[in-house]
């Protein structure tokens, strides 16, 4: 018989942020993110510098999740980590720490697909503040956005996922922080396009939307298009600054949210499913989101957009996949090894 709560520790260190969370059952006591500041320096992340500073991280922010949840180890009944997709040397400072802690404790050791948790943040049903979350019905899409992947899931019940569309070559992420490199804006540049695009015309610059054949994505000849213009510009003595940086901006983003909205469009027309959500580190782009409730409103579909603490890499959504994991009995061992490949339903 399962326990009446059930706290679990989660871990997440997947990339270029070290989180650790403590929920009770599906409501999050805390959340806490280190964020690695060095590689801004480089433009990108660099897997050996994310490494060393998870294994510097881990500690302290473990320590402070379990301080501020009011709990303490003895209470814990799982303990969760991110085991794939992401860098091979990030993955593994987050599963060998909660591997040995797991053995310590005699708890039980839940992996959590990293993709897969974007998706279920949704299920958090309450927040540290005390603030409650609308779980969406099953089943629905979700449109999953990061720097590393672009997909369209199929959401059947709290466990089970299917892959119906994903990106070919590049993932929206990624072409938000190609061109705000392209354009000298700092990395991450995202949140610099985004912030810059409020104030331009998203109708002053054309880009190529790809025509796939089938549900996938293509960033590839957007890039190749963006950068192109840029170089013509820059030939004719143009300065990339003011007005003409706010509409590069807004027609960039214009053209990858258009992307994304079209095609979710789609899908959702062909499966007959009216819930739609998103997920991931760009559905906190406010053109995604402000795009995403007009065509809501067009085809009356039910709309659900996470709290931006839970769009970027955070331990909370580890934390709720590992709970419905426990439910299920799905429990992992020691010899459990990262998969940096990991694909959603793996």
């Amino acid at each position: 018989m399962l326990a009446k709560s059930i706290y679990t520790l989660a871990i997440e260190s997947s990339c270029d942020e070290t989180s650790a969370a403590v929920l009770c059952n599906n409501k999050v006591l805390a959340n806490f993110i280190a964020t690695q500041k060095i590689h801004e320096t480089f433009g990108g992340v660099v897997p050996e510098l994310a490494s060393r500073a998870h294994q510097q991280n881990i500690v302290p922010i473990v320590e402070k999740s379990i301080y501020s949840s009011g709990v303490t180890l003895d209470n814990i009944n799982a303990i969760a980590f991110t085991n794939g997709p992401g860098l091979m040397g990030a993955l593994l400072v987050g599963s060998s720490f909660a591997k040995g802690l797991a053995l310590s404790l005699n708890v039980p050791l839940i992996e959590v697909n990293h993709m897969e948790a974007h998706i279920q943040s949704h299920f958090i049903a309450e927040n540290v503040d005390g603030s409650k979350n609308e779980i969406p019905e099953f089943p629905f899409l979700c449109l999953t956005v990061s720097g590393g992947h672009t997909q369209i899931v199929l959401v059947k019940d709290f466990l089970t996922f299917k892959l119906i569309g994903q990106t070919q070559d590049d993932a929206a992420g990624e072409a938000f922080d190609k061109v705000a490199k392209i354009m000298g804006l700092p990395y991450p540049g995202g949140p610099y396009v985004d912030k810059f695009a409020q104030l331009g015309n998203q109708k002053m610059y054309s880009f190529p939307i790809a025509k796939m054949q089938n549900s996938d994505f293509s960033f590839s000849g957007f890039k190749t298009s963006f950068l192109y213009l840029f170089e013509k510009l820059k030939r004719e003595n143009v300065k990339i600054e003011g007005d003409v940086l706010n509409d590069l901006c807004a027609s960039a983003q214009y053209t990858i949210c258009k992307t994304l909205v079209d095609k979710i469009a789609l899908v959702s027309k062909e499966l007959n499913i009216k819930n739609i959500a998103i997920a991931g580190g760009v559905s906190a782009n406010s053109g995604l989101r402000n795009m995403l409730q007009t065509t809501a409103q067009k085809y009356h579909w039910k709309l659900f957009i996470p709290r931006f603490e839970y769009c970027t890499d955070n331990a909370a959504m580890i934390g709720i996949s590992a709970y419905y994991k426990f439910l299920g009995g799905q429990f992992s061992d020691g010899n459990i090894a990262p998969n940096p490949r990991m694909t959603i339903g793996a």
